[in-house]
C-alpha cells in the first residue's frame, strides 16, 4: 500500500527509551493493566467507569449490535456533574482548575469552586433563553475561560454542543448550524491573535443570513472590546445574561447514551461530517486515558494542553478528561509565537508546567526556531511530554525529549481521531520501553491490528490498514443524521470481519509495534487537522476564474501534509501571481485560513483516464517532485510533462 515504503527506515530506528525506574515506582498504571483488559475487556471498562460519580449504576456495560453500540446504557450521571461539581463536594472547591493567559498577557485564574459558580450561571442563562435538553447549540469562540464554561453549561442541561473553530468562515458555520440545527450560537466580539483582535461575531452574522436556520439568539462574550453589529431580540451579551442568574443550578441525572457533543469533521464526499458522542461512555475513556498516559497527580500536577476547542482534542484533552480527573489546566489564548518565539515556554515556566500535549507541527517549528530559544526558560518543572495529532518523526522526537524534556521525560506518543474520541494506542509512561516515532501498541481495552487489502491480519514485520476489531467505550455513536454513511464511511471496508476502518495506514515492526502511516484515503492531514480534497476543489471551482481543480495533500516538514492544487483556468481568465494570491484567499474565506493553499499551479490539462477520472497519484508525484509513475492509462500522457515543468512557479506563501 502507499507509504508502506517510506516506513521501512523509521521502522528501523533502533534507539529505546526504556522507563526511568523512578517514574515507574510512582506511576498510575503498571503492566498489570494490559493482563486485566485481555482477561476480562469488558470488566476492565467496568472498573474505569467505576471512577465516575453515576447517579444510577448501569446493570449492562456494553450493547454491541454491529456497528451501533451502547455502553452503561442504563446508566445515568451528568458530565459537568463529574467535571466540577463533585471536586468542590469532595473538598477541593479552592483548587485552580483553570489557569488562564491571554495572548495580550492578562491572566484569571478560576478554582473549581468559582468555575462551578459559572458553570451554574451559564446552564440558567441558556435555560432562560429557551434551550432545553436535547437542543443543539453551537459555539464559536476563542480559547477563553467562556469556551470551557460554555461547553459545561450545555453539558450540564443536556444541551448538545457543537464546537465550530474560530478559524472557520462563514459558510463553513452556517454548514455546522443547520446540519445540527442549532438554536443558539455562542460567539464573541473578537479574540486576540497574532496581536491583533480577530473578528468572529460577524461571520456569525454573515453565517446566518446565508439561508434558513432555527437560531434564536447569538450570546455574545465580551473579550476584543470592538464594535460589533446587533440585532435586536436575536442578539444577548454573556455577561449581561450571566449576571442576572442564580449561581447555583440543580444538573440532571442523564442517561449514558444522551448525546454530549457533534463535531464535524471533514470527508472524501465534501460534506463534513458531524460525528456524535455520548455521555457514559465518552467520560470513561477519556478519563481514563488521561490519567492512565499522562499519569496525573491532581495535587501536584499543573497540566497544559495547547491544542483549540475546536478540534477534538480540544474537547478530550483539555475540557473533559482533564476536569473529570480534577486536573488544574492551562488555558492559552494565543499563538507560539506572539509576541515572541519564546511564548510556550514563559509560559511552562510560569504555571511550573509539569504534563505538556502539543502536536508534532509545533515541535518541528520550535525545532526550526532553534534550541537556544528553550534554553532562556526554566523548564525544569516538566516531567512528561506528550504528542498528537499526526505522526512523529523520530528526530522530532528526539529533539522534544532533549530540547523541552532536559533528555529524561517520558514521551507519549498518542494516536487517535475524532472518531474513536480518545486515545486508542500509547506508550503507557512507567511501562512502555518508548521507541522515537512509534505510538507503539494499543491502551489496555483497545484491540488494534493491521491486516491487507482482505482484511487478514498482517504479521510483524508487514504493512496495511490500521483496524479496530472491537468496541470501545468512547466510540463515535454516529455520523449526525446519517447513519447510512457511518456504516459506508467506517464499516464497509472490512464489513465481512465487522472491522472498524481507522482510515489510516499502518506497519509493524519485528517487535509487533505500531508506526503510523497517515491517511490512506483523499483526506488531508495539515497540521493535524483533516482537511477534505473534495472541500477544497469545491471552493477553488466556485471562484469564477476557475474551470477545473484537482488537489492533493504533499509531505510539509512543518506541517505534516501541504495543499498543493492544481487549476485550469476559464478561457478568459488571466495567469499571474495576482491571481493564485487571489485563489487562496478565496479558499481561506470559503473554507477557513488552516484550508489556504500552499502551492497553487495554474495548468493548461489535469491528467485523466478515458473515462474522465482525475489520476491524484499522478500529481501527488508532481507535488513531491517525484519521479512520474505509470501514464499509461492516460488520455493524454503527454500533461504530465506540461504540469512538471509549472512547478517551479508555484506560489507558495504564508
Amino acid at each position: 500500500m502507499s507509504g508502506t515504503e517510506a516506513l521501512s527506515n523509521l521502522a528501523r530506528e533502533e534507539r529505546r527509551f526504556p522507563p526511568d525506574p523512578q517514574f515507574a515506582a510512582q506511576a498510575n498504571v503498571t503492566a498489570e493493566a494490559y493482563e486485566a483488559a485481555a482477561a476480562d475487556r469488558l470488566g476492565f471498562w467496568q472498573t474505569q467507569a467505576d471512577r465516575l460519580l453515576w447517579s444510577k449504576r448501569w446493570t449492562q456495560t456494553l450493547d454491541w449490535q454491529p456497528p451501533f453500540a451502547k455502553w452503561f446504557a442504563d446508566g445515568t450521571l451528568n458530565a459537568a456533574v463529574n467535571c466540577v461539581d463533585r471536586h468542590v463536594a469532595d473538598g477541593y472547591g479552592d483548587q485552580v482548575a483553570i489557569y488562564f493567559e491571554g495572548e495580550p498577557g492578562d491572566r484569571l485564574e478560576l478554582t473549581y469552586a468559582e468555575l462551578l459558580s459559572q458553570v451554574s450561571r451559564a446552564a440558567n442563562a441558556l435555560t432562560e433563553l429557551g434551550v432545553k435538553t436535547g437542543d443543539r447549540v453551537a459555539i464559536y469562540l476563542p480559547m477563553i475561560t467562556e469556551a470551557v464554561i460554555a461547553m459545561l453549561a450545555c453539558a450540564r442541561i443536556g444541551a448538545p454542543h457543537s464546537v465550530i473553530f474560530g478559524g472557520f468562515s462563514a459558510q463553513a458555520l452556517f454548514d455546522r448550524i443547520t446540519d445540527a440545527d442549532a438554536t443558539l450560537v455562542i460567539t464573541a466580539d473578537g479574540g486576540y491573535r497574532r496581536g491583533a483582535v480577530s473578528a468572529l461575531k460577524p461571520a456569525v452574522d454573515e453565517a446566518l443570513a446565508k439561508g434558513e436556520t432555527n437560531v434564536k439568539h447569538v450570546l455574545v462574550v465580551k473579550r476584543g472590546g470592538n464594535e460589533v453589529a446587533w440585532t435586536p431580540e436575536r442578539d444577548v451579551w454573556w455577561d449581561e445574561v450571566l449576571q442576572r442568574q442564580q449561581d447555583t443550578h440543580e444538573a440532571p441525572a442523564l442517561p449514558a447514551e444522551h448525546p454530549l457533543f457533534i463535531l464535524y469533521t471533514s470527508g472524501t464526499t465534501g460534506k463534513p461530517k458531524g460525528i456524535l458522542h455520548t455521555t457514559g461512555g465518552y467520560l470513561t475513556q477519556t478519563a481514563y486515558t488521561h490519567h492512565a498516559v499522562f499519569d496525573l497527580k491532581p495535587d501536584s500536577d499543573v497540566y497544559w494542553c495547547t491544542a483549540d476547542i475546536g478540534w477534538v482534542t480540544g474537547h478530550s484533552y483539555i475540557v473533559y478528561g482533564p476536569l473529570a480527573n480534577r486536573a488544574s489546566i492551562v488555558l492559552y489564548e494565543g499563538t507560539p509565537d506572539t509576541p515572541d518565539r519564546g511564548r510556550f515556554w514563559e509560559i511552562v515556566q510560569r504555571y511550573r508546567v509539569t504534563l505538556l500535549y502539543t502536536a508534532p507541527t509545533a515541535i518541528r517549528t520550535f525545532m526550526k526556531w532553534g534550541d537556544e530559544i528553550p534554553a532562556k526558560y526554566d523548564l525544569s518543572s516538566l516531567r512528561l511530554l506528550g504528542s498528537v495529532g499526526e505522526p512523529i518523526n523520530p528526530e522530532a522526537w528526539i529533539w522534544y525529549r532533549r530540547a523541552i524534556g532536559a533528555e529524561k521525560t517520558p514521551v507519549v506518543d498518542t494516536w487517535w481521531q475524532t472518531e474513536t474520541g480518545a486515545m486508542m494506542i500509547s506508550p503507557l509512561p512507567g511501562v512502555t520501553a518508548a521507541k522515537p516515532g512509534s505510538a507503539t501498541r494499543g491502551l489496555p481495552g483497545i484491540s488494534v491490528d493491521v491486516v491487507d487489502n482482505e482484511g487478514t491480519p498482517v504479521g510483524n514485520g508487514g504493512g496495511g490498514f490500521l483496524v479496530l476489531t472491537e468496541p470501545w467505550p468512547s466510540m463515535l455513536r454516529g455520523i449526525w443524521g446519517d447513519p447510512e454513511r457511518y456504516q459506508q464511511t467506517y464499516w464497509s471496508r472490512f464489513s465481512e470481519q465487522g472491522y472498524y476502518f481507522a482510515g489510516d495506514g499502518a506497519k509493524k515492526d519485528d517487535d509487533g509495534d505500531l508506526w503510523l502511516l497517515g491517511r490512506v484515503d483523499d483526506v488531508m492531514l495539515v497540521s493535524g487537522h483533516n482537511i477534505s480534497t473534495t472541500e477544497v476543489e469545491s471552493a477553488l471551482v466556485s471562484h469564477p476564474a476557475v474551470a477545473e481543480a484537482a488537489v492533493v495533500g504533499a509531505t510539509d516538514p512543518t506541517t505534516g501534509q501541504g495543499i498543493v492544487a492544481f487549476v485550469i483556468l476559464r478561457g478568459d481568465a488571466t495567469d499571474g501571481q495576482t491571481l493564485v494570491a487571489e485563489l487562496r484567499a478565496h479558499v481561506a474565506s470559503e473554507i477557513g485560513a488552516i484550508a489556504k493553499p500552499r502551492q497553487i499551479l495554474i495548468v493548461p490539462e489535469l491528467p485523466k483516464t478515458r473515462s474522465g477520472k482525475i489520476m491524484r497519484r499522478l500529481l501527488r508525484d508532481v507535488a513531491e517532485n517525484r519521479q512520474i509513475g505509470d501514464v499509461t492509462t492516460l488520455a493524454d500522457s503527454t500533461v504530465m510533462n506540461l504540469i512538471s515543468e509549472k512547478l517551479p512557479a508555484a506560489a507558495s506563501e504564508d
